[in-house]
């Protein structure tokens, strides 16, 4: 592990000031993809500037209808929240299948979204609920906040300080995991919501994405039979040795199915 500079925020103001400061300043959340990636000497940033005393950008609650989660709020959290529970279950359901306890005690919602690991979970969620992402600086539709591998709308001096999921009518996540880490292989997340269908999927391409043929036949009919022949393009999508592209091609349209049945 290379040398690098600690600071822990007291405040975001704090924070940014810490990152602004800093040569080659990374924000530390949870840490459960960045301390790994600094260990194996993959990154060596100046600076880490620790956010986990920032209570102000943790909790949840009930927000125009919708829920409000804050940035710093950990997947076990989500997963046990009562309010998380009764208002969007199948948000609760998915921080409940994100690695293991003690993953789900130390990732946060928040650095799993900015990092935007290609086989996470949360984008899926955010995706696919029609999810508003919340900076200091501005609020970003979902639509609009994952651009590609590991890649996001965020700016460099830009931190995530919560994510706003309206209430959809109802929706469903179903994941294939891989046996060894419990990331996606493919994760499918169905959701009706006020504004439409939308199918968004994680795992098999290089970022999340929508499948809009799936979300139109869904519209037209919202049953699993509706996206049964439904086939994916393969070329693409991910291949690796946990699985090819063509095989992540038929887990899409597989899960789509059993995401629409999970439904009701």
């Amino acid at each position: 592990m290379h040398d690098f500079h600690y600071h822990r925020a007291s405040s975001l103001a704090d924070a940014l000031k810490a990152l602004a400061a800093a040569k080659d300043g990374r924000l530390l959340a949870g840490g459960m993809t960045l301390l790994p990636t600094v260990k194996q000497r993959l990154a060596s940033p100046s600076d880490l500037v620790d956010l986990a005393g920032l209570t102000e950008l943790r909790g949840i609650r009930a927000e125009n209808g919708g829920l409000g989660v804050g940035a710093m709020t950990t997947h076990a959290e989500v997963a046990h929240s009562p309010d998380v529970r009764k208002t969007i279950p199948v948000l609760a359901a998915l921080a409940e299948s994100i690695g293991d306890p003690q993953v789900r005690n130390r990732g946060t919602i928040g650095g799993s979204i900015a990092n935007n690991d290609p086989a996470a979970d949360y984008p899926a969620a955010v995706l696919g609920l029609d999810a508003t992402v919340v900076t200091n600086k501005r609020k970003i539709k979902a639509d609009d906040f994952f651009k590609g591998l590991f890649e996001t709308a965020l700016g460099e001096d830009e931190i995530v300080t919560a994510v706003h999921f309206p209430r959809p009518e109802k929706a469903a996540y179903v994941k294939f995991p891989s046996p060894a880490s419990r990331y996606a292989l493919v994760g499918v997340l169905v959701a009706k919501t006020a504004g439409g269908v939308r199918v968004a999927v994680t795992g098999a391409g290089a970022c999340v994405f929508r499948v809009k043929e799936m979300e139109e036949a869904l519209a037209k009919s919202f049953t699993a039979d509706a996206v049964k022949g439904i086939k994916i393009p393969s070329k693409g999508l991910n291949s690796d040795l946990h699985g090819g592209a063509d095989y992540r091609a038929h887990l899409i349209s597989v899960l789509a199915g059993r995401a629409v049945t999970a439904c009701g």
